[in-house]
């Protein structure tokens, strides 16, 4: 199977000089879900923003598809690779949600009924067809989740990154994002501290710590080796 996202060798230190990412190198495959775990401090957040170019690592690399992420192919890769921010506020400003999710593929210039038709594709992708007259911040948290994933998946990227995507869902919310995440065909790295919902969405897991990673696996295979999770501050709250 091809490979959708990878990164090799991917160095990064803040201005302080503290290394935040060291060494890091993994791949996912066209249409594969993988979990992205790690306590905080890990480096998680700072590799998600490498992914699209928002960080540029001090060396190393980052591929998507047949794209090498540089000057000169960033604006293509930031359009491959659909970040969904743990907050859905950080990602809808329009007044209305059908706006929101128009913001950018009108800003690649499509107009007309073609952007109405990726309008409507991407709110039913998510099972939001019927928010699209709504006002975002009138919505209830499982809603503004599924409208800020509409508003990336809207500019048709073929990696998802989603960082904590179950943070402060209810649990019909969370059930609802699940269903929507596994009917959606691109790959997908879920970054989150909710291991069950690891367990349940994905098949393969990675384990990040110090900047590292430090475990590749089966899910069911990491999540049930409680001497691994304990030792990287992770703990599942019921045996696999």
């Amino acid at each position: 199977m091809s490979s959708a996202l990878s990164t090799t060798d991917l160095h990064y230190s803040y201005p302080d000089g503290q290394a935040a990412l060291s060494g890091v190198s993994f791949s996912i495959s066209s249409g594969e879900r993988l979990a992205l775990l790690g306590p905080n401090g890990a480096g998680k957040t700072t590799l998600a923003l490498h992914l699209n170019g928002i960080k540029r690592g001090d060396r190393g690399l980052v591929q998507v598809g047949d794209l090498k992420l540089d000057d000169r192919t960033v604006g293509e890769i930031r359009r491959r690779i659909g970040l969904v921010f743990q907050n859905p506020d950080d990602q809808l400003f329009m007044p209305t949600v059908s706006q929101d999710v128009a913001f950018g593929p009108a800003n690649l210039g499509m107009t007309g009924g073609h952007l109405d038709g990726v309008v409507r594709g991407a709110l039913a992708a998510v099972g939001a067809e019927e928010l699209r007259r709504r006002v975002p911040h009138h919505l209830s948290g499982g809603e503004r989740r599924r409208v800020a994933l509409a508003t990336v998946l809207a500019m048709e990227p073929s990696v998802l990154v989603l960082d904590e995507p179950t943070s402060g869902l209810d649990p019909a919310g969370r059930r609802e994002l699940i269903g929507v995440l596994e009917t959606l065909p691109m790959a997908q790295l879920v970054i989150t501290h909710d291991l069950p919902f690891a367990h349940e969405l994905c098949e393969r897991t990675l384990i990040m710590d110090g900047g590292r990673i430090v475990a590749d696996g089966k899910t069911a295979e990491i999540l049930g080796d409680e001497a691994l999770l304990k030792m990287h501050r992770l703990e599942m709250p019921y045996r696999v």
